[in-house]
């Protein structure tokens, strides 16, 4: 299995026979293959994907990636949810609101909010099925942003951790 420029998984006939010995009762729905590849009966697979041909997309990334994000499944009730009024909210200190400001803004300018309301969504997800995740690492941490929104436990206001950390 290769990535290719946009992140897709590109399988071989070789890859997916070692995913089904490993886990016969996988559930992939589909895979791409630069070769086509047909369920015939050579393997006895519970289920069999559909294979889709791949083709290098010609589009830019960026487009590709609004494309992909589209696709995100994420419950209705987050779709409008509105993340800057709730990060803002969450602030008790003038210091705390100018941080976040400055964040959002930044968050903004990378067409990133969409982002920041699945990362809320995937927050909320974890904590009610009791999921645990990490306390944070590299440059996010001096995100107080994602600190509010509870994507790591590192407080950079507390820290001290400059805003041109996160982002980079």
């Amino acid at each position: 299995m290769r990535l290719d420029n946009y992140g897709q998984k590109i399988y071989t006939v070789d890859d997916l026979c070692n995913l089904y010995l490993i886990d016969p009762d996988r559930s992939i729905k589909y895979v791409l293959t630069e070769t086509p590849i047909l369920f015939d009966g050579e393997l006895e697979i519970v289920n069999p994907p559909k294979t889709i041909l791949y083709t290098n997309p010609q589009i830019p990334l960026r487009e590709f990636d609004s494309i992909a994000q589209s696709a995100w499944f994420i419950p209705a009730e987050y779709k409008n949810f509105d993340i800057a009024k709730y990060v803002l909210d969450l602030c008790s200190t003038d210091e705390e609101l100018q941080r976040a400001g400055q964040e959002l803004i930044m968050f903004q300018e990378r067409d990133m909010f969409e982002l920041l309301v699945y990362l809320k969504y995937l927050v909320d997800t974890m904590r009610k099925n009791g999921v645990v995740w990490g306390v944070g690492r590299g440059s996010s941490t001096a995100s107080y942003v994602l600190f509010l929104i509870g994507i790591h436990k590192i407080n950079s206001l507390f820290f001290d951790l400059p805003i041109d950390e996160f982002l980079k």
